[in-house]
């Protein structure tokens, strides 16, 4: 029996997440952290609840995990200046050491996964599944009649 794509899709990300935390782990960070990191290492300064929704989680879960983060001093909650009631997120630089050697986990991980897939195969697989992003990523015209 043959899985779809999207079973592979799905079965392949699933067990990279396994992977990356059973790695993590051994630093210290959890996966979710850990994309809280690299997205503010993106987009530094996001207010609290934005960050919530690009790492799709529950802004509660968010504040807990913030909360942890600032105690071990990678993060720092700042006041938005425009908006006295929101916080805005900023790494510091006692987290930069930590993406360093998170990067480095995920580096190692994709290689073990590409492991035996050849260069030409590497690059197409990653254009189609960034086409397939751009693709799913748009809204389209029969969802957007629907939703009036």
């Amino acid at each position: 029996m043959n899985d779809g794509i999207g079973f592979l899709i799905g079965d392949v990300s699933r067990m990279m997440r396994r992977r990356f935390d059973e790695r993590a782990r051994t630093i210290g960070v959890t996966r979710p952290q850990w994309r809280a990191l690299v997205t503010l290492a993106r987009e530094e300064g996001l207010q609290q609840g934005v960050l919530a929704e690009r790492i799709e989680v529950e802004p509660i879960t968010l504040c807990r995990m913030i909360d942890r983060l600032a105690e071990a001093g990678m993060v720092e909650r700042r006041r938005d200046p425009a908006d006295r009631r929101a916080w805005n997120i900023y790494l510091t630089d006692r987290s930069r050491p930590l993406l360093d050697r998170l990067g480095a986990v995920a580096d190692d991980l994709v290689a073990a996964a590409l492991d035996g897939v050849e260069d030409h195969d590497s690059a197409v697989l990653t254009a189609t599944l960034e086409r397939m992003r751009a693709n799913l990523s748009t809204e389209s015209p029969a969802r957007e009649t629907a939703n009036g």
